[in-house]
């Protein structure tokens, strides 16, 4: 899609063909209408080449002031929509002023670039990478055309990671320790825990253990966070007794996570949580809540 910035109509077609189109994978990205598009997948360090062909309609020609193509990571909070944070900003400059009467084609590369955000679509945020390519026309505004990407990182299994003990106690009617086997976890991982009963004088109904995400973007008054529950598996249904215990294995693969996102160019966090609720016979309900780490381990293939 051409887009021109000016009061004319373009005068001419912008095409994008990366040099390993055929090669490179392919994922959905989901775009602002909500329809998903197939777009290239890309990590950081590495190079973005290929050729720009810019073809005049039949009739005319192209009389411009410049050519450049431009590598731009951007994020964009949905409050502050068509408003974006350049945090990565390379330029090539194509061409020189003159006049294009028929197709012509632009080799170009962007050699290891440093890509250290991961593409994310939030409740209130996102964070995207394009390759932009304007054909400047001066008085008659310019021609835009953009070329989406996706952009993820992968890590190593962390050197520590430590398993996540605690207790949940109401005085003198219920107390319970659980466990979960680490604190940090791949996409792709399963949460192992156990959940032990020391005290049950109350009685319970059901307990369940949520997944949760909580998206915090912008700072001080203007913070705003949006908080979704991802998963729901049921560990108990029924009264427990003293001294069970109960065993968690939770896969993580079925549901849509992303990594962690920390402070991510001081606009916005990404936090993933365990939530384990526990409701007695009169609907009152008990939460404890632990904070985990969600990171992209390298794919085996």
């Amino acid at each position: 899609m051409n887009y021109l910035i000016g009061a004319f109509k373009p005068s001419c077609n912008i095409s994008i063909t990366l040099s390993d189109a055929k090669t490179r994978k392919q994922v959905p990205m989901k775009k602002e209408n909500g329809q998903m598009l197939m777009v290239p997948l890309f990590h950081s360090q590495e190079n973005i080449a290929g050729k720009i062909s810019i073809e005049p309609l039949q009739g005319k020609k192209v009389d411009h002031i410049g050519v450049k193509v431009e590598l731009l990571g951007q994020i964009e909070m949905y409050f502050d929509r068509g408003n974006f944070y350049d945090f990565a900003s390379l330029v090539r400059e194509l061409d020189v002023p003159g006049e294009i009467y028929e197709r012509k084609k632009y080799p170009f590369e962007f050699s290891t670039v440093e890509m250290p955000y991961e593409t994310y679509n939030g409740v209130n945020v996102r964070l995207r990478y394009v390759l932009k390519v304007t054909v400047t026309l001066g008085y008659a505004g310019s021609i835009i055309e953009y070329q989406d990407f996706v952009v993820s990182n992968y890590y190593p299994p962390p050197s520590i990671n430590n398993s996540i003990k605690m207790e949940v106690g109401i005085e003198e009617c219920l107390h319970i320790e659980f466990e979960y086997n680490k604190s940090k976890y791949h996409l792709k991982d399963v949460i192992i825990g156990k959940i032990y009963f020391l005290l049950v004088k109350i009685k319970i109904k059901n307990m369940d253990l949520e997944i949760r995400r909580r998206e915090s973007t912008g700072s001080g008054a203007n913070t705003r966070v949006e908080t979704e529950t991802l998963a729901k598996f049921e560990l108990m249904d029924g009264a427990p007794v003293r001294g069970e215990s109960i065993p968690i294995r939770l896969f993580l693969s079925p549901y849509e996570l992303t990594p962690t996102h920390c402070n991510i160019n001081n606009k916005f966090n990404v936090k993933y949580y365990l939530n384990l609720v526990l409701v007695d016979e009169e609907d009152r309900r008990y939460f404890k809540q632990q904070e985990i780490t969600i990171y992209r381990l390298q794919e085996s293939s």
